[in-house]
């Protein structure tokens, strides 16, 4: 099309995205049309420099505007993402190993946590939830743009996604404090029955979507392996709820 730019876009993962990013733009454009496959944004020839639309851009999300001449290899979105893999999973496998080390070492402790299976359990789902949290927070609106490519909540309502890492992270806090037991686990069980939900909707449609279990800051893709880790979170507050923990 004459008298047209267009640039490459990374960082979409839905029509939000689009939205977002074409808001973004309007200000510098008097033409532009973004989407999202292909990823892209075409801007009329009146367009403000690149450099002025690329900080417009990277200023609406966790998105980024490459030059026109350029092709983006392997960008962040949610059609290149890493092949899953051992090096893939290893930062998840990595926190899990941690976890699990850690109950272990607490649960040779049982004059400061009792030892019971119960206690291992809290311990483990309190470690979970703070670290886990701790990787959202490192970069809130990522995370929060990310999550809502795929989970039913935050696309309905978009503050949940800006909410649900505090929600991690007071869930952790309950369970490492051992406060109300029953009532955590019931705040546990409902919210990672929603997360359940997104993920298994996610899976089904058969795209490669980027998962935001640990935020921005590793690109996971969605795969089993989150549908494993919610569904364990989900059964382990389950068995604690019916144990009476």
């Amino acid at each position: 099309m004459p008298g047209v730019t267009t640039y490459p876009l990374t960082g979409l993962h839905c029509g939000a995205c689009v939205r977002r990013v074409t808001e973004a733009l309007q200000a510098h454009a008097g033409m532009i049309e973004v989407s999202l496959k292909p990823m892209q944004a075409v801007v009329g020839a009146s367009a403000a420099p690149f450099a002025t639309l690329r900080q417009a851009v990277r200023a609406a999300g966790a998105y980024d505007m490459l030059p026109a001449a350029a092709a983006p290899a392997a960008p962040a979105d949610s059609t290149a993402l890493p092949a899953p893999s051992l090096t893939t999973y290893w930062p998840l496998l990595l926190i899990l190993a941690y976890l699990l080390g850690g109950v272990f070492v607490l649960q040779l402790r049982p004059q400061t946590h009792g030892a019971s299976w119960q206690g291992g359990m809290m311990d483990f789902m309190a470690g979970f939830f703070l670290v886990f949290s701790f990787f959202k927070l490192l970069d809130l609106r990522a995370f929060a743009d990310a999550y809502r490519g795929y989970d039913v909540l935050a696309r309905a309502w978009p503050g949940w996604g800006l909410a649900y890492p505090f929600v991690e992270l007071l869930l952790g806090v309950a369970y490492l404090a051992r406060w109300q037991p029953q009532l955590t686990g019931w705040g546990t069980i409902a919210v990672m029955g929603v997360s359940l939900v997104g993920v298994v909707r996610a899976l089904l449609s058969r795209q490669q979507i980027r998962c935001a279990c640990l935020g921005a800051v590793f690109q996971l893709p969605m795969s089993t392996v989150t549908l494993v880790e919610d569904g364990l979170m989900l059964l382990m507050a389950a068995a604690m709820v019916w144990a009476g923990a």
